[in-house]
């Protein structure tokens, strides 16, 4: 191209050919990849082709640097028109045409049903709509955390905008007044079902207007003219973040297609291929492709890019045998220790998200140290989460705090989005289990363990005390990769050894997938994690003044079980699991499918929640539960006899 960026008031003559001649390409290219899958989105992805051409064309983005840091960001939202995304990165060099047309959603082909971050030049794994623009906040707060000058472009579809997380991530933009964010409207009002006003009426001008966006309308969004002169007006204005809503013709190009929500979601039969390659003037070259898709030969992808982060994790902090606190508290000074030790560019950025919780999940701390770099979303779960994701990937170290219902239940849609897209997010969570009792059953986070054991990239951590929660926090931070730790809300006095001293400090060094033998013992192993350890060590007091011998393990990570002390548990006569968590999809369930799957022949027995919980002290649910120390030592005592 002659021009980069929108610098110019209006395009070249010689730009503008080259765009329009692109497009009459691309169009070829979306329907032949869709009619040799057999499926496909071309609706969408050629309403929006204007757009894809402009941006990756003009703004400061190109194949040589699309890990530079420097770059502009390009978001596409509505994941399913990877089509058009995938004929414009082809024909612009990001990746090779011919292979993103024959390979189209082809069984491990880089060109999958919906953008992904692998390919390059795509910024973000999407197709979960209403999530792309949450992302392009996440981009453009970063610049600023990063004082890096960088644009940041998402485009959406029309119906997306019926989901409430787009009015969250607008709020959210206008408060930050994120002047480097630009989004696109791809107003074609067309979804699945059909018209958009027929659907879920919207006033999408007014919404963003309501929110505090600068709004610029245009009546023809395939127009190159219309949308440049949009697109500058947009980057030009600094006054907080701009929203271009452009009216644009489902399947533009093809007649015949042309304003029919049949065509959102389905392919070209080769017949009716044959008369659209015609009107575009485009060569029907099907055969080839279709050769080549018959001899694929599946590569090896390479993992999407994360900046090196170079943590400073600081000394741990012991509490002391007397010192009664809890987890949160140990998090919310280990995070504050983080921000001394790495603060002035002297380690890694930081960013803490919260949710109108701050005081509640102690990230306060953290605040007074490093005022710029907490930022505060109000009660917008869905929103922060994909945004924090989206931060986490820009070499930031990242940390969002919020209670165990909302971070995790609410917001599991948006961390398993954060997951695809191998982003490096820690996530704290408070107030799980039944440990939050007064709350109630709507409260009590009781099944954070089996949700995340879902995610294949998430590590999961739930500390036993303020010792190893310190410990924890600070070796999620120094690792690369998606943390959830969990806790609860009340205090405590720390978990001491057969010594009295505390267990989880001078000498312990927590790793994620170790497990510990607290207590030793051979009759009956109890394996419990979080506040439960505490009980169990009760369990176990309670059994020895009947002469039965326990032993007490902490699995602090449970979602992948130490099978060097589970073996070795398991030489016990019973063994136990003890948790405040779903007993159906927990820690139980973790041991029993490691016992299962090693063969072992042991008496086995689960102690967990088996229904929604009453409101109360956490002591007295537990005993509503019939999981209290009492109750647990008597069924376990009553299992060994069975044992005999």
């Amino acid at each position: 191209m002659n021009e980069k960026g929108f610098k110019a008031e209006r395009l070249s003559g010689e730009t503008k050919s080259e765009l329009v001649e692109l497009a009459r390409l691309c169009r070829g290219d979306i329907l032949k990849m869709t009619t040799l899958a057999g499926c496909g989105h071309p609706g969408g992805s050629m309403s929006s082709l204007e757009a894809f051409l402009l941006l990756w064309s003009l703004a400061d983005v190109a194949p040589g640097r699309i890990h530079d840091p420097a770059r502009d960001r390009i978001v596409v939202s509505h994941g399913h028109t990877s089509p058009g995304v995938y004929s414009v990165l082809g024909r612009l060099g990001f990746v090779n045409v011919d292979e993103a047309v024959a390979h189209f959603r082809q069984a491990g082909s880089l060109f999958e049903g919906h953008v992904e971050r692998t390919v390059p030049g795509v910024e973000w794994s999407s197709g979960n709509l209403g999530q792309g623009l949450s992302a392009g906040c996440g981009f453009a707060l970063s610049s600023r955390l990063l004082a890096e000058d960088f644009n940041v472009f998402v485009v959406m579809g029309d119906g997306e905008q019926q989901k409430g997380q787009v009015v969250e991530a607008e709020r959210f933009a206008a408060k930050y007044n994120l002047a480097n964010l630009v989004a696109i409207v791809d107003r074609n009002y067309l979804q699945i079902s059909g018209d958009t006003r027929k659907v879920m009426p919207m006033d999408v001008a007014a919404q963003y207007r309501a929110a505090g966006w600068h709004v610029i309308e245009i009546d023809d969004g395939n127009d190159f003219d219309k949308l440049y002169e949009a697109l500058r007006e947009a980057v030009c204005c600094d006054e907080g973040p701009a929203v271009i809503i452009a009216r644009t013709v489902m399947s533009k190009g093809v007649a015949f297609m042309e304003n029919t929500e049949k065509w959102h979601g389905a392919a070209l039969p080769e017949e009716d291929l044959t008369r659209a390659l015609e009107i575009l003037g485009v060569e029907n070259d099907l055969e080839k492709y279709k050769k080549m898709r018959a001899a694929f030969v599946p590569g090896t992808h390479v993992e999407p890019h994360l900046p090196a982060i170079k943590v400073r994790t600081g000394k741990p902090h012991t509490y002391g045998v007397d010192e009664k606190t809890d987890n949160r508290g140990a998090f919310g000074n280990a995070l504050r220790d983080l921000a001394e030790v790495n603060k002035d560019g002297r380690g890694a950025r930081m960013a803490v998200f919260d949710c109108d919780l701050a005081s509640s999940v102690r990230t306060t701390w953290f605040a007074e140290v490093e005022p710029q770099s907490f930022i505060q979303s109000g009660i917008t779960e869905h929103h922060t989460a994909t945004m924090a994701g989206a931060v986490s990937t820009q070499g930031i170290l990242t940390f969002w705090a919020d209670f165990g219902v909302f971070g995790t239940d609410e917001a599991f849609n948006q961390h398993r989005l954060n997951d695809i897209n191998h982003t490096n997010l820690k996530v704290v969570v408070t107030h799980c289990g039944t440990n939050v009792g007064e709350d109630g059953k709507t409260h009590q986070c009781i099944d954070y363990l089996g949700n995340f054991r879902s995610l294949f990239g998430f590590h999961v951590i739930v500390p036993a005390d303020p010792n190893e929660t310190d410990r924890a926090v600070r070796w999620a931070a120094a690792h690369e990769g998606n943390f959830l730790i969990a806790m609860g809300r009340t205090k405590m006095l720390p978990v001491t050894g057969e010594d009295g001293a505390p267990f989880f400090a001078d000498g312990y060094e927590f790793e994620y997938g170790k497990a510990a033998f607290v207590r030793e013992g051979t009759d009956v192993s109890i394996v419990a994690m979080g506040p439960m350890l505490p009980r169990a060590i009760e369990v176990r007091e309670i059994l020895a003044q009947k002469g039965i011998r326990a032993a007490v393990v902490n699995m602090s990570s449970p979602a992948v079980p130490d099978r060097d002390v589970l073996r070795k548990a398991a030489g016990a006569k019973v063994v136990a699991t003890y948790e405040d968590h779903n007993v159906r999809t927990g820690l139980g369930a973790v041991v029993a499918e490691f016992l299962a799957e090693e063969g072992l022949a042991v008496r086995f027995v689960r102690f967990g929640v088996t229904r929604y919980a009453d409101s109360g002290k956490p002591d007295e649910v537990l005993r509503r539960l019939g999981i209290d120390p009492e109750a647990v030592a008597q069924a376990i005592e009553a299992k060994l006899k069975d044992a005999k």
